[in-house]
């Protein structure tokens, strides 16, 4: 029987998040909420702790305050068993710079690396919605012989070029890797579908230091600044990149539905329709799977309350998530996330709508298909997502429409 490996995961959560403004302009993409409950990075350590892979660096770089916080204060493991989750900022220990890239980042922290001594790497990003079993990744990566393994899953041909697109051969030797191209190359037998990497890498450690140092200069930055624009071509061009079929993976407690749901959230339609995803009567993403558990901090809240209004006005409540501490007091929500600490008052309806922590809604307010961020209260009688020009004057909008409120936003 093989020993099992020695694993080190790096969580890449460095990104501006400049697609999900205003939701980043105060906090890095990874600690952005989602699902009222979690922050993003969540889904991701969550499908590292369940799998057993326990030393855990997290790359911050971009206003990480926030998310240094969430990390420090929900993930902690057992320091006497040497496990941990630590965020590590940008160290600049190559120079006074800061990261140029993915790939810059891990040359720019393989003092992490060599402090630990793992056989195998995981490189996964921070900000993507799924669950993911890694453990059958590195089984397979260990049985190809390869030095990097990529996941990958099928994507339409129009959404492929916002991703690194893969062509692999019938062995799943990848023979050509395109970053982000206008016209990327469709499936075998399928010209509406390609395969894209999700971001996830899997490198025997050696590869990986090798692959993101400059050749004989030890100190000047990497040449090699970005894993999929850069490492991954540049493997697949010496034969040593192989592709992972993220569809295979299969997660306790996981019906067929949901076998292979993967969303990258980046951009404002992308994350409102991945919330959405989760209140359909038989949802596209489960939260209630309690044998693959997604983590996340708790804090001292009373449970959600629904109730009849000051003036006896009766609440209604479908399709919806309430997080604890929320109180819908005679209002009517329907097909929304209504994040903890939430008062909604009597007579607003709230409709397709992400609510975040700590919102009031006034009494007779009309909202439909917003994302109201932390800490705003909305005037009573106040209608947004009805009057697409007067939305357009004060809010940011989505392409598809969607109103989004800032953080702390003070109406006028």
């Amino acid at each position: 029987m093989a020993t099992d490996p020695n694993v080190l995961v790096i969580v890449l959560a460095g990104g501006e998040g400049k697609r999900l403004q205003p939701l980043t302009n105060d906090r890095a993409k990874p600690a952005v909420p989602f699902a009222g409950t979690y922050r993003m990075i969540d889904f991701a350590l969550s499908n590292f702790a369940n799998a057993g892979y326990l030393k855990i660096v997290v790359l911050t770089q971009y206003k990480s305050h926030s998310l240094d916080r969430h990390i420090t204060q929900t993930w902690r493991f057992s320091a006497m068993l040497d496990d941990y989750v630590t965020p590590v900022p940008a160290q600049m220990r190559r120079g006074p710079y800061w990261f140029q890239g993915s790939a810059d980042a891990i040359y720019q922290n393989l003092n992490l690396i060599h402090d630990e001594k793992p056989d195998i790497v995981c490189v996964f990003g921070a900000d993507h919605i799924y669950r993911m079993d890694p453990r059958q990744m590195v089984e397979e990566h260990r049985e190809n012989g390869a030095g990097v393994t990529v996941a990958a899953i099928p994507v339409p041909k129009h959404e492929a070029r916002e991703f690194g697109v893969i062509e692999s051969d019938a062995d799943g030797k990848i023979i050509a890797f395109h970053e982000k191209v206008d016209n990327p190359p469709t499936m075998p037998g399928n010209d509406e579908m390609c395969l894209a990497s999700m971001g996830n890498y899997v490198f025997n450690t050696q590869t990986l230091i090798d692959i993101v140092t400059p050749q004989g200069v030890a100190d000047e930055k990497s040449t090699l600044t970005d894993l999929g624009g850069d490492v991954i071509p540049a493997l697949t061009a010496t034969g040593d990149a192989r592709v992972y079929d993220f569809s295979k993976n299969v997660i306790p407690g996981q019906d067929a539905r949901e076998r292979g749901y993967w969303r990258d959230v980046g951009t404002l339609d992308a994350f409102f329709h991945a919330n959405m995803d989760l209140i359909a009567p038989v949802p596209h993403f489960n939260l209630y799977n309690d044998k693959w558990p997604v983590f996340t901090t708790r804090k001292a809240l009373p449970p959600a309350k629904v109730s009849r209004g000051r003036g006896g006005e009766p609440a209604f409540v479908d399709g919806s998530l309430l997080c604890q501490g929320s109180i819908i007091s005679g209002a009517h929500v329907e097909n929304s996330i209504i994040g903890p600490g939430t008062y909604i008052d009597h007579d607003a309806h709230v409709t397709e709508s992400i609510i975040f922590p700590g919102v009031r809604i006034g009494a007779g307010a009309r909202l439909h298909r917003c994302i109201v961020d932390k800490n705003v209260a909305v005037p009573d009688f106040r209608r947004i997502g009805h009057e697409a020009e007067l939305d357009r004057a004060e809010f940011t909008v989505s392409d598809e429409g969607v109103v989004v409120l800032p953080k702390d936003y003070k109406f006028s």
